[in-house]
């Protein structure tokens, strides 16, 4: 057995996981309704060639020859040899025919869960989500290794190395770093005015302007697209063909505007991927935390930049044809900085951010490490966002029917959008000492910052641990103060404290 042949091999499997993606995107995109339960199928028979591919008899003998022979493989080919040992550990004691009826349940979970928000009941997603989470528990014992609880086994699948304990805590010193934010705003700032952030603007108009900040700040749109979907996503077929979905609202602006900025993030990770891992398990982002972290610097750094507003707001102003011309600049951007308890997780705004997502960990917690039953989720939720953002739920579909990731079984993930919100903020911290960041956004030209982030995090795809990357990038392990210290001056400066 050769390199070249392994190497051969894993490009088989990579090009048919890019088709089964490609089913994934149509499904979320544009399938008819009526085509779940075909698709389903469809989706379940390519998964389990994928399946065979991955932890077959041919993947065995690769692993037992080169685990046996590692002076065989180049340092690429141990690279791409090692991050696939990870995987045939994690999952080749699954059984195919579970495998199998797990994808099968994806499909049918992801039509229910639209079909749930259609009609605004969380029972109609209920029998979903239960099989969701008994497959879920079923695996975590074949996937555990020296995990302390379940839940540590989820967390270690989008972030390797990450436990609950050392979430606990930072999740702790976040959530009273915030509430003391929140409380200072709420005694000594001026409220900025917000009613005209609700004009209308048509989702041409919103695309026209969009498509062409994404493309200033890097996202090269012949290698990408950008379609409608019902939760944003991006997805990635490999890096020539990085695609963007959103949601638009013509009453409200910021939820497209933001949420495409966000996705482009993403997208920009992938773009940049240095082109010689293509069509290996390395060709991806390193974690979960990492890839959140990009598109949280795309929307929050750089879309919470007074500097890139500044220079953005004519353009946008152009856009709308005279719906905002009676605003300036200023009250514009306070408007965008206000912070109030909101329900909606991709709607919020950067400071309660974070709040949605422990609230996630917490419940998430719950179902995996203590078995609460499912009938209280609803309520457990409800509860929750009352005593975290002083705002309660009325109905299902602005309550726990919100999110997707459910439905696709990404249990554990939640908590990679709070990791990748302070990963941004310590990138940024690290950016500024090599470059000035708000001037950069001042100008015309970003490619500074977007050669800093190739340069330290998008090249290197997933042949870094993610710990590895943000000790090079940064100089330092996680740091939670990074994000704080960002948001009490972002959020100062819109409520006019002293700081």
């Amino acid at each position: 057995m050769t390199e070249k042949e392994f190497l051969a091999y894993i490009k088989e499997r990579e090009l048919l996981k890019e088709a089964n993606s490609l089913l994934y995107w149509d499904m979320a995109t544009g399938m008819p309704e009526k085509a779940a339960e075909q698709r389903s199928e469809l989706m379940s028979y390519m998964s389990g060639l994928e399946y065979d591919l991955s932890y077959g008899d041919k993947m065995t003998d690769f692993m037992t020859h080169f685990t046996q022979h590692p002076e065989a493989l180049s340092d690429f080919g141990q690279g791409v040899f090692l991050k696939e040992k990870e995987s045939f550990e994690r999952n080749n004691r699954i059984d195919k025919e579970r495998y199998l009826a797990f994808q099968k349940a994806l499909g049918l979970a992801h039509s229910d869960w639209v079909k749930a928000r259609k009609t605004n009941n969380f029972q109609d997603f209920k029998e979903s989500l239960s099989s969701m989470i008994s497959f879920t528990k079923e695996f975590i014992p074949l996937w555990q290794k020296d995990e302390a609880t379940p839940y540590d086994v989820l967390l270690n699948l989008y972030e390797p190395g990450m436990t609950v304990e050392i979430l606990d805590g930072v999740f702790e010193k976040l959530r009273k770093g915030i509430i003391e934010i929140r409380n200072t705003i709420a005694e000594k700032g001026t409220p900025p005015e917000t009613d005209f952030l609700y004009r209308k603007v048509t989702k041409a108009q919103q695309q026209k302007f969009i498509e062409k900040v994404i493309a200033d700040l890097g996202y090269d749109m012949s290698r990408g697209r950008l379609d409608d979907t019902i939760h944003p996503f991006e997805l990635t077929l490999n890096h020539n063909d990085v695609r963007l979905t959103t949601r638009w609202d013509e009453e409200d602006f910021q939820t497209a505007v933001f949420g495409v900025i966000h996705e482009a993030g993403h997208g920009l990770y992938e773009q940049n991927i240095d082109a010689k891992y293509s069509y290996t398990p390395l060709a991806t982002g390193t974690s979960m935390g990492c890839h959140e972290s990009q598109s949280l610097f795309n929307e929050i750094i750089i879309g919470g930049s007074r500097a890139f507003w500044q220079k953005q707001y004519p353009y946008f102003q152009e856009v709308t044809e005279g719906t905002f011309d009676d605003i300036d600049f200023d009250r514009f951007y306070r408007g965008l900085k206000v912070t109030q308890g909101s329900l909606i997780r991709i709607e919020a705004d950067s400071l309660t951010y974070p709040l949605h997502i422990i609230i996630r960990y917490e419940i998430e917690k719950m179902i995996f490490n203590d078995n609460i039953d499912l009938d209280d989720l609803p309520q457990i939720w409800n509860d929750k966002y009352e005593e975290y953002l002083g705002i309660r739920p009325e109905t299902d579909l602005e309550g726990i029917l919100q999110d997707s990731h459910w439905s696709g079984g990404s249990f554990g993930y939640f908590p990679s959008y709070a990791l990748g919100f302070m990963y941004a903020a310590q990138f940024y911290h690290r950016m500024n000492q090599a470059l000035d960041v708000e001037a950069v956004l001042g100008s015309d030209d970003y490619s500074p910052i977007i050669q800093w982030n190739k340069e330290h995090i998008h090249q290197y795809g997933a042949s870094r641990k993610p710990n590895q990357l943000i000790l090079e990038a940064t100089g330092e392990t996680m740091n939670p103060q990074y994000l704080l210290d960002f948001m009490k001056h972002m959020y100062f400066d819109a409520y006019q404290i002293e700081y």
